[in-house]
């Protein structure tokens, strides 16, 4: 059993998609990736506990990260919720206990949101 927290890694762009389940690794997180919301949301359903939702806005597919991320809450009400996004005409739809990181972003960044989600 591991008591490293476990973050679900949704992004369509597999050389960011790399670097981001990378640097989640060396921060300490064990790290599960998608490149679809669907893809993601089946990994959701199959009863894996995860910590933590990393997911890019705009993706292939049906489902979009707001989507996504609303179906996780669904099945895990108390999920955190990272979203990431490089355009901002659309119209927020963020669940509660959740952030907001605009492209390009740092790493840093992104682990000190999940730190104020109370995760990692």
């Amino acid at each position: 059993m591991t008591d490293k927290p476990t973050v679900l890694v949704v992004e369509d762009e597999e050389m960011l998609l790399n670097a981001v389940a990378m640097e989640f690794e060396d921060a300490g997180f064990t790290v599960l990736c998608a490149g679809t919301a669907e893809e993601a949301y089946g990994l959701l359903k199959d009863g894996r506990t995860f910590d933590l939702l990393f997911t890019d806005i705009r993706l292939p597919g049906q489902l979009d990260g707001w989507d996504l991320a609303e179906r996780a809450r669904e099945l895990h009400p108390a999920l955190p919720v990272i979203y990431v996004t490089g355009y901002s005409t659309e119209q927020p739809r963020q669940v509660s206990e959740s952030t907001l990181v605009m492209k390009p972003y740092r790493m840093t960044a992104v682990m000190n949101a999940a730190r104020q989600l109370g995760v990692g």
